[in-house]
């Protein structure tokens, strides 16, 4: 530039002053794209505007808290939260008390636990694995850094404190990708890592190390139905069986009490798990006090040993209760909020810590003193708003085109701000061995309080908590779209609510729930204004052939044997794939690219044969991903989109 034109332009700047922000109110910043992260790939989907993502802001805000572990070192509280992109662990001295971040890893922190017992918290063990591959490590944490306990590559679950806090047992497929091995290792010494005993199949586990610390508890999980428990010898490597039952029965959980006897929950004696004692030496069960009417979730073993805690699924919500060990009879209930409870432990002081979730507050942390105080240890964020304003859902009954009574849990919008009729969304749970339950809603709590949807979860055939007949309802090929029938039952009930808009209903699932979103649309095309699925199974043939080796023959149990040519060609009849040309209403696919469940495949054949047929298919995948998305950039991409699709093909804007 010039002299004269510089001063030209500095005569002419108190002028051009007021224009530029007059222009620069006219197209605010709100009026931008915002530019995707770089790990994802948006096929098919807009760009987020910059107003949205600031619209629903306080909504993507809120925060969790998990218990994982008491340090018996200081007596804090292990949790697992996030203050950045992902969980890390992080140590609470007091209830109430700062969040002491410990791991600062750039991959999500999977669990954590302190060495017990004699060791007194001398190591920190924690688990993650890289993208959502699902292949996890174990580390020695310790400053802030990692030291790597296994091989890298494999797949390691399960790490299993022995009771003096010397070993740790967990099971890894390292020998050839596809068996779960039982090895045990020092976590002080990663050399001492070795194979105990080989096995077949990837459903072993450690559970606990009986007293004498050279013998192990360890199951095999077979179905849902069916378990194994046995004995390992860590010197010798025999398995030798513990339990020996004729048929189908299941063992949700077992642990060794300090005496040596194994308490653990099982259907043997109805439908649904019941705690009860079994005798090491002949296997026979025994029932912990009266039968019970609901499944026994979660218990835990006081350090003494003659404390037990106990956590019913009573219809979706959690009841715990403390139980004297040796004849059940209930000690104490304490009041806790209606909600979830899960990863019970008992410090060696004898407190007790838990996680529990509800609808007016995201997880965190609590626990549970000797004389039966109960104390809220984190006090997670909820983006500023007021949780009180959540909505409680209600149960729903239905009866499905057999008679069999289905059930779900509605949430309806406030009938003072969204008068009349609402669009409603059905968001179907994956497994298919799990339950909807009254949980948070994280950020559907914008649709709900701020766009006026009502949210429906369903509970089909299949769905745990409802005893083991109805669980195996759906197994098989030729009972698998009986569930998809519970569905459409529920579909139409609630289309004659004077509260939903039979016009406008979505449905929404990830993982099988996902097959079920595409089986919806495909089987009752009439229903659907708009679907959307999440890391979902297209193909049952494609899904079986390419899930990862260690899964293959569990999921087989499930669906059906891809291998054997019958039931190969009833998968094939029964695949979503196969009839995409029914799909009507417009589809938004989300994939992890590194999922080793449902492998991506079944996202690109599915929406390549839609777009085939001229139909609209958003297409979602992230790169650093696997079944589900865990970090906060890449989950708020997903709910931004996920909006975006549900305001203009169910709400209609």
């Amino acid at each position: 530039m010039t002299r004269p034109t510089r001063r030209r332009f500095a005569a002419l700047a108190p002028l051009l002053a007021p224009l530029l922000a007059a222009l620069l109110v006219a197209a605010p910043a709100t009026a931008r794209d915002l530019p995707p992260p770089a790990a994802l790939r948006l096929d098919g989907v807009p760009l987020v505007p910059a107003e949205l993502a600031g619209r629903v802001r306080p909504w993507m805000e809120f925060r969790t808290a998990s218990f994982q572990g008491w340090d018996p070192a200081t007596g804090g509280m292990l949790i697992a939260t996030r203050f950045g992109d992902s969980n890390q662990l992080h140590l609470v001295a007091m209830p109430g008390g700062a969040r002491r971040q410990l791991s600062f890893e750039p991959e999500p922190i999977a669990g954590g636990s302190f060495a017990p017992g004699a060791a007194k918290g001398d190591v920190l063990l924690a688990a993650a694995d890289v993208g959502g591959g699902e292949n996890f490590q174990l580390f020695r944490l310790a400053e802030g850094r990692t030291q790597l306990l296994t091989d890298g590559k494999s797949r390691n679950t399960g790490a299993t404190w022995s009771k003096d806090g010397r070993l740790v047992g967990f099971a890894s497929n390292a020998r050839n990708g596809r068996d779960s091995d039982l090895w045990v290792m020092d976590p002080r010494d990663p050399a001492s890592r070795r194979l105990v005993a080989e096995r077949q199949g990837g459903g072993w586990a450690f559970l606990d190390f009986f007293p004498d610390e050279k013998t192990a508890l360890v199951a095999r999980y077979v179905s849902v139905e069916q378990s194994e428990l046995h004995r390992l010898d860590l010197a010798t490597g025999a398995v030798t069986p513990i339990t020996r039952d004729r048929g189908k029965v299941s063992y949700g959980d077992a642990r060794v009490a300090p005496d040596g006897r194994i308490l653990a929950t099982s259907d043997r004696f109805g439908e649904f798990q019941e705690l009860g004692t079994i005798d090491p030496v002949t296997g026979t069960f025994t029932r912990l006090g009266p039968p019970g009417r609901w499944d026994v979730e979660a218990f835990a073993i006081s350090a003494e040993g003659a404390r037990v805690a106990v956590v019913t699924n009573e219809a979706g919500v959690s009841r715990l209760r403390i139980l004297d060990a040796r004849s059940g009879a209930v000690l104490a209930e304490p009041a806790l909020p209606a909600g979830v409870i899960s990863g019970l432990a008992f410090a060696p002081w004898g407190e007790l810590g838990f996680s529990l979730s509800s609808a007016r507050s995201p997880g965190d942390a609590w626990s549970l003193t000797p004389d039966g105080t109960v104390r809220r240890w984190t006090f997670s964020e909820t983006g500023g708003l007021d949780p009180e304003r959540n909505r409680e859902p209600e149960l729903v009954r239905v009866k499905s085109f057999d008679g069999r009574e289905v059930t779900g849990f509605l949430y309806r919008p406030d009938p003072a701000r969204f008068p009349g009729p609402r669009p409603l969304l059905v968001s179907i749970h994956g497994g298919p061995e799990g339950q909807s339950r009254p949980v948070f809603q994280g950020r559907n709590n914008y649709l709900l309080n701020e766009r006026g949807v009502a949210l429906f979860y369903p509970n089909v055939r299949g769905s745990t908590g409802f005893g083991k007949t109805f669980v195996g309802l759906d197994n098989g090929p030729w009972k698998r779209e009986d569930s998809v029938r519970d569905i459409d039952a529920m579909v139409r009930q609630l289309k004659r609510d004077s509260g939903i808009d039979a016009s406008r209903i979505g449905v929404t699932g990830g993982s099988y729930g996902g097959y079920m979103t595409y089986a919806a649309l495909t089987l009752t095309p009439e229903h659907w204004r708009a679907g959307l699925a999440v890391v979902a199974i297209s193909d049952f043939v494609t899904f079986l052939e390419n899930t990862a080796d260690y899964r293959r023959d569990l999921r087989r149990v499930e669906y059906g044997d891809e291998s054997d040519a019958r039931q190969r060609a009833k998968l094939k009849a029964i695949s979503p794939l196969g009839r995409a040309d029914c799909i009507a209403a417009p589809l938004y696919v989300v994939t992890g690219a590194n999922d080793p469940r449902v492998p991506a495949s079944e996202a690109d054949q599915m929406v390549a044969a839609v777009r085939a047929r001229g139909r609209e298919a958003w297409h979602l995948v992230a790169a650093n991903e696997g079944h589900g998305f865990r970090r906060k950039e890449n989950q708020d991409w997903q709910f931004w989109t996920s909006l975006m699709f549900w305001e203009r093909h169910l709400l209609g804007e």
